[in-house]
């Protein structure tokens, strides 16, 4: 009998980036979900998805959280409405205590930190100028934070030559916290040439966690041939990570998990380097080994950038049971 003996798998360099996935954010916004779900028990209603990632939310639903995108498709009830942690516009919140909703802010404490600081520089008298991405939930969260027309949104360094404004001495510019670190950077350096007097924020706004995962695919991105980023295409983060990718040198590819993946672009490369958005789940990332593994003989290597230790206290209304 003849044992045809299996053809050998092409050897695959696995270069995986750290950090990667969840950041402190994420995991409290997640956990909060859980806790109230154990607390006041289903069904917890979850205006806006949680956390960007599919595979977060349909887990949350299976244990009987229900998302709605307005307070208007939640029925009259005592179970408690979770704010995602992009967080909302105030009259959202308003709405909530109007209906007499038992309203749990899981809004992340990076993005409260952009909210206080333009209101701070609203009450100063300030314009408020927001680098950030049109109809991102952040966003709207961030210019509802203040009544109508006192944020302006700026998406690019295009936008800053059509502004105009009676006094230019007293503006003020925040940004949303998951951009491209060399994006927004060109967009601020354009305002502060644009506007020299204008007040920028005591601390970046970009968070700790983009900015590692960033550095970190950066570090990457050269030594490999590709890279795949594991997340959701609604996700700021995870999209910012391709691009960021494919900047340096390597074609990146975002992907939800295996079912995904472009056999095509990856048949023949000898090297690829993984990262995870914020958002995407560390199931996900092994998901995607596994269907490598399956195909090539591979050999991972971890590339850290950074070490994170950030965790955050729950929202104070889930505390008590922690």
């Amino acid at each position: 009998m003849n044992v045809h003996p299996r053809p050998a798998k092409p050897p695959l360099k696995i270069l995986l980036c750290s950090p990667r996935g969840f950041c402190a954010g994420v995991v409290r916004a997640i956990d909060a979900v859980e806790r109230a779900l154990a607390k006041f028990g289903p069904p917890v209603y979850v205006r806006h998805e949680i956390v960007h990632n599919r595979y977060v939310v349909e887990s949350l639903k299976a244990k009987g959280a229900i998302f709605v995108e307005e307070l208007d498709e939640i029925p009259k009830s005592h179970a408690p409405v979770i704010f995602s942690a992009h967080g909302v516009a105030k009259a959202v919140s308003a709405a909530a205590a109007e209906r007499g909703l038992l309203a749990i802010d899981a809004t992340c404490p990076l993005v409260t930190k952009v909210h206080r600081e333009a209101e701070i520089h609203w009450r100063r008298g300030r314009r408020v100028l927001l680098v950030g991405h049109s109809g991102h939930p952040e966003v709207v969260g961030t210019m509802g934070q203040l009544p109508e027309g006192a944020v302006v949104l700026v998406e690019s360094v295009a936008d800053i030559a059509r502004l105009k404004f009676d006094d230019e001495s007293n503006l003020a510019y925040a940004t949303q916290t998951t951009l491209s670190l060399d994006d927004s950077q060109e967009i601020v350096n354009a305002l502060m040439r644009r506007f020299p007097q204008i007040v920028g924020p005591h601390k970046e706004d970009i968070c700790y966690a983009t900015t590692n995962r960033q550095a970190a695919v950066k570090e990457v991105a050269p030594y490999v041939e590709a890279v795949i980023v594991v997340g959701s295409p609604n996700s700021s983060n995870s999209q910012r990570l391709r691009e960021v990718a494919e900047r340096a040198g390597a074609p990146a590819q975002l992907v939800q998990g295996r079912g995904e993946i472009d056999w095509e672009i990856f048949g023949s490369i000898g090297s690829l380097g993984i990262t995870a958005g914020a958002s995407a789940p560390e199931v996900l990332v092994e998901e995607i080994m596994d269907a490598f593994a399956e195909r090539y003989d591979i050999v991972v290597e971890t590339i850290s950038s950074a070490d994170e230790n950030v965790s955050f206290p729950l929202p104070k209304k889930l505390r008590a049971i922690a």
